[in-house]
């Protein structure tokens, strides 16, 4: 991108090379019409300022953290956003993955958001405490259809598709996943096959993967290791779900390439069968 400054007054400049330091410092994948987006922050000091901002409050900004407040490390490896909008309220769940400087996963940070004097907890938030159960509403076959955005890098090309997802629990207690995918022309599909294991609200895939049951009916996975997937010239991807009411779920899925570089935002809408 090439910006021309020339004849702009000095106050246009000044928001012109704004909006460029935030172009510069995120990769955005943007879904307008499904209200979702996903970013990567690239530096700490942008991704500090807005997790104050969201945790304090824009008053505090400058104020010492709060006692036992912890923020992430100073050069986190990888940190994603991703936002989904309630279909049902006017209110939305912006989630946080920071991994740390290895490439470990470090924090998960949840923000709801509603616009008006007060939030009003969606009814999914009922099993907060009943942590035991936070499996079964993710359990059954799933059917919904994707939108695939990927960057300028790779072509900037949009891929829809209808995908098919189970999660069951087989008579050993080994948890079970699979996902189908078919082109929109019904030509391409291919499936991704999981194992894996929950221990409290903590699934384990074989081959390095993590899914963190949250309360509310939400769930982030990530790698174990991305230091480990980058090595061994693997992409990886982050995840976030969101089951804002029973049988019905929307996903944001952000790949990396080898290099850790951000290449395509994914949003799946599904419904139980």
């Amino acid at each position: 991108m090439i910006l021309n400054l020339n004849g702009q007054s000095t106050k246009s400049k000044k928001l012109i090379c704004l909006l460029w330091t935030i172009i510069s410092s995120l990769q955005i994948g943007f879904f307008p019409k499904e209200r979702a987006f996903s970013l990567r922050y690239q530096t700490a000091g942008m991704l500090e300022t807005v997790l104050r901002q969201g945790i304090l409050g824009e008053d505090d900004i400058g104020e010492e953290s709060p006692k036992n407040l912890k923020l992430p490390s100073q050069r986190p490896s990888v940190v994603c956003e991703n936002c989904l909008y309630s279909q049902e309220k006017d209110m939305r769940a912006r989630v946080f993955h920071i991994l740390d400087p290895k490439g470990v996963l470090e924090m998960l940070l949840v923000f709801l958001e509603e616009r008006g004097n007060e939030l009003t907890l969606p009814s999914s938030l009922d099993n907060a405490k009943n942590s035991t159960n936070r499996i079964q509403p993710f359990l059954g076959r799933w059917k919904g259809h994707s939108i695939t955005k990927r960057s300028g890098v790779y072509g900037a090309t949009i891929v829809e598709a209808d995908t098919i997802a189970l999660l069951e629990i087989d008579d050993n207690g080994q948890l079970i996943q699979d996902i189908t995918s078919t082109s929109d022309g019904g030509d391409v599909a291919t499936t991704v096959h999981w194992t894996g294991h929950l221990l409290d609200n903590l699934i384990t895939f074989d081959g390095g993967y993590q899914m963190t049951l949250l309360p509310g009916g939400m769930y982030m996975g990530c790698p174990c290791d991305v230091a480990k997937s980058v090595a061994e010239l693997k992409s990886f991807h982050l995840e976030f779900c969101w089951l804002e009411s029973p049988g019905r779920r929307q996903r944001l899925v952000r790949t990396y390439d080898i290099e850790g570089l951000a290449v395509s935002s994914t949003y799946i809408l599904e419904t139980q069968l």
